[in-house]
């Protein structure tokens, strides 16, 4: 089994996270890894309401805080200590990609579900990290596609 030295693990703090993580534990634990958590956040800029604009960033703020408040909760919940938490503004593979390699990450896990046909066409968030990415990449599976669960 190849081992890592430093996985980055990105997560979108939806219930499925916890799967992600656990199999970014289990492997950093057989590697002895360092692992550390990453969480996207879509930037608000400005919305236009009529003739006024309004400005969002305290929203993003808000969001800010709390992925960063949810990473340390998750980061609580495995068996493997955690690093660092990061929480970045962007689109979601390009900062992962970025973090990875500022980090000399040499293992980028994420989540997937599998998507097929017309929405794997559309493209995903682990798709679009493996393209592009200088290290490893896992995609967890987290939920087969819908014709695998029968």
């Amino acid at each position: 089994m190849a081992c890592y030295k430093h996985i980055i693990v990105g997560v979108d703090l939806s219930e499925d996270s916890s799967k992600v993580l656990a199999r970014a534990s289990e492997l950093a634990r057989a590697c002895g890894a360092t692992l550390s958590l990453a969480h996207v956040i879509e930037p608000l800029t400005f919305a236009y309401g009529g003739d006024m604009p309004i400005d969002l960033s305290e929203v993003q703020e808000q969001l800010q805080l709390k992925a960063q408040q949810e990473l340390q909760r998750l980061g609580q919940l495995i068996e493997h200590p955690v690093k660092h938490e990061h929480v970045l503004v962007g689109q979601a593979a390009t900062e992962l990609r970025y973090l990875a390699s500022q980090e000399n990450a040499d293992l980028i896990i994420v989540g997937s579900r599998g998507r097929k046909g017309f929405a794997l066409l559309l493209g995903s968030t682990s798709n679009s990290v493996l393209h592009g990415a200088g290290c490893d990449v896992l995609a967890v599976l987290v939920k087969p596609p819908a014709d695998q669960t029968k």
